[in-house]
């Protein structure tokens, strides 16, 4: 969203200035960046014009000004089950990255991973 805090982008600018700001390692695909665009827009953080620009609503401002820490230096927590969730899926996500990365060994932490799935699945099954 600071992308488009000052004024209004393409999603084409947007993909070439993550591209720059990220030294040409790495160039977000249109198939990641409009979905996400979309779905910024039906959450009313963006606003598309008719020149399919992108811009910032009111309470995208108010989204991006909003601090990312907590008083205590943590990470915000999730406040509903739902919200927990989201997290776990996330993580979960993330470690089937790294499973698929040819550098990265989540096989020594498989103990771990199974006692947790098993630990979610017991929570799924007593609601």
């Amino acid at each position: 969203m600071y992308i488009v805090r000052d004024t209004p982008k393409s999603g084409v600018e947007i993909m070439d200035i993550m591209e720059g700001n990220l030294q040409g390692w790495w160039r977000p695909s249109p198939g990641s960046i409009y979905p996400m665009l979309k779905n910024m827009v039906s959450e009313g953080v963006l606003s598309r014009s008719g020149d399919d620009r992108y811009s910032l609503t009111e309470e995208g401002r108010a989204e991006i000004e909003r601090p990312l820490l907590r008083g205590d230096g943590g990470a915000p927590q999730p406040r509903t089950v739902g919200g927990a969730i989201e997290v776990i899926s996330s993580y979960t996500s993330y470690l089937e990255d790294l499973s698929r990365a040819k550098d990265a060994d989540v096989s020594q932490n498989a103990s771990h991973i199974k006692e947790l799935s098993e630990r979610l699945a017991k929570v799924g099954r007593s609601a």
